[in-house]
């Protein structure tokens, strides 16, 4: 039996985002998969503002950036006409808090690919042909058995095994929900020669839709459409031949023709949620824990975000720096905000629905602040510890190093797995090095000039102050410079 402090089941963006969390953390992780290759699918095709942010934190938001779209222009189309084109969140611009005015269009693959590259970095390899057959749990730990007879003992499992999920099953936890049988889509990888590729074309009429979606350096597009029926009503399978009808009833170009399929795909919506996201010493994250419509993108934005929460506070009390009560949060935070992801995704998609049915409309509905998940927080949380913007995510903004006297921005103080105590003005000098000697091994300190006032009109902090950001870059505390007493005791707390 060979051992490791944290076993996660299923490579994909939520398991792969959750080792990169750990293993740059220095804890012990193996990562298991049940597939024998990697896939080349396009899948869960986009990254919103949230994910990218915190991809920036892992250091792979520039590798995501570079093989991704931004502001991808929608083109709608009627009778096979062109009549109008959206760019996505065309009116947005970077800011001093938001540093990303738009999502990517990056095929599931490469994302996957990036984090395998990081991931590599710190010396971990997926396991492929890595299938869980059971595992039992106990007081210490848990055992698992794949199904080549391999036995691995770990401190903590983390299942990131999709919506069908065997460690789901095999913990017994509820998934319910309903099965949405209106809304099916059929989808696939395809090559369109003779297609623009600087537009999401989006063909609706009376009797059906076609999407094409383009990548970056990528001779393949995504389609999306409902699926054919045959005389009798019933759906038909998805195949290159039903794909080019489809496209020649819908969008009316005869020079162009599908070609070269790589992936198929029948995707039936289910709107489902556990009922727990720990049993014990095993955790659910992404669709293992929450499915719903593909309405937003964020399937795999939930999941990533689930992942980096769970990361930080395993790491914490794998390394000794927060008692086993830490974990109680995981579920405590990420449950509420599936709940409102499913009943977002529900909403976005029935106005996708009604809106379409108008000429020159598209799915730009869905493109609302709230699937941009910026605005997503904790504020109930019990790591919420008061002051203003307690809870939320913590902004990003332009500043100075107050002891270097250096330009720098807080996102570049916040990566990394740790704490982070921003201290402004002279006041905060004494306080920080107050900090730093309490709990110097859980939070780093930066007294920080606010030239501009941008910190402080993001934290809502006038004068000298001190603000605590959590490793996941969201607010704990913030308070005056002479309240670090407050940040003293709250990670005290934590225990460790």
């Amino acid at each position: 039996m060979t051992t490791t402090a944290v076993l996660i089941v299923g490579a994909g963006p939520t398991g792969l985002t959750l080792a990169c969390s750990l293993a740059r953390a220095g804890v012990p992780v193996r990562i298991i998969d049940k597939s024998p290759r990697f896939h080349r699918e396009s899948r869960g095709k986009g990254l919103n503002q949230r994910s990218r942010e915190l991809f920036e934190d892992l250091g792979v938001g520039e590798a995501a950036t570079a093989s991704g779209i931004e502001h991808i222009t929608l083109r709608k189309y009627r009778d096979g006409v062109a009549l109008a084109d959206d760019v996505t969140f065309g009116d947005r611009v970077p800011t001093p808090d938001a540093p990303y005015a738009s999502g990517l269009i990056i095929p599931q693959w490469r994302t996957e690919e990036i984090l395998r590259e990081k991931l590599a970095t710190y010396g971990v390899e997926v396991e492929l042909a890595g299938e869980l057959a059971g595992f039992d749990q106990d007081e210490d730990g848990v055992t698992a058995t794949l199904t080549d007879g391999r036995r691995i003992r770990a401190a903590y499992l983390a299942g990131c095994d999709g919506g069908r999920s065997p460690v789901r099953k095999a913990l017994g936890v509820g998934f319910d929900g309903q099965t949405e049988a209106e809304e099916c889509m059929v989808i696939g990888d395809v090559r369109a020669d003779g297609l623009d590729p600087a537009y999401w074309h989006q063909w609706f009429d009376e009797d059906g839709g076609i999407m094409l979606c383009p990548f970056r350096d990528s001779d393949h597009w995504q389609l999306q459409a409902a699926p054919e029926q045959d005389a009798h009503g019933r759906n038909l399978p998805p195949s290159l031949e039903s794909f080019q009808r489809m496209f020649d009833r819908h969008a009316r170009l005869a020079g162009v023709k599908l070609t070269d399929p790589t992936w198929f795909s029948t995707f039936r919506v289910n709107v489902r949620m556990a009922d727990r996201f720990r049993v014990g010493r095993v955790f659910l994250a992404g669709d293992a824990a929450h499915v719903h419509s593909i309405a937003g993108g964020l399937g795999m934005n939930t999941g990533i975000q689930d992942a980096f929460n769970l990361g930080w506070k395993l790491a914490f009390v794998l390394r000794g720096q927060a008692d086993p009560g830490l974990l109680d949060t995981y579920e405590n935070e990420r449950q509420p905000v599936a709940a409102w992801t499913l009943n977002l995704t529900d909403e976005r998609m029935r106005a996708v629905r009604e809106g379409v049915r108008a000429p020159g409309v598209g799915t730009e509905a869905v493109l609302t602040d709230d699937v941009t998940t910026l605005g997503v927080g904790y504020p109930w949380s019990s790591l919420a510890w008061g002051g203003p913007k307690a809870g939320h995510r913590a902004p990003d903004a332009p500043c100075r190093n107050a002891t270097t006297g250096r330009p720098t921005r807080l996102f570049d103080l916040f990566a990394g797995p740790h704490f982070t105590l921003l201290g402004l003005g002279a006041g905060s000098t004494a306080a920080l090095a107050e900090a730093e000697a309490a709990h110097g091994d859980r939070v780093r300190t930066f007294g920080i000039v606010d030239d501009e006032g941008h910190v402080g009109r993001a934290y809502g902090v006038e004068g000298d102050g001190l603000v605590l950001v959590r490793p996941d870059n969201h607010v704990a505390l913030s308070t005056a410079a002479d309240g670090v007493g407050e940040v003293v005791a709250h990670l005290a707390r934590l225990g460790g």
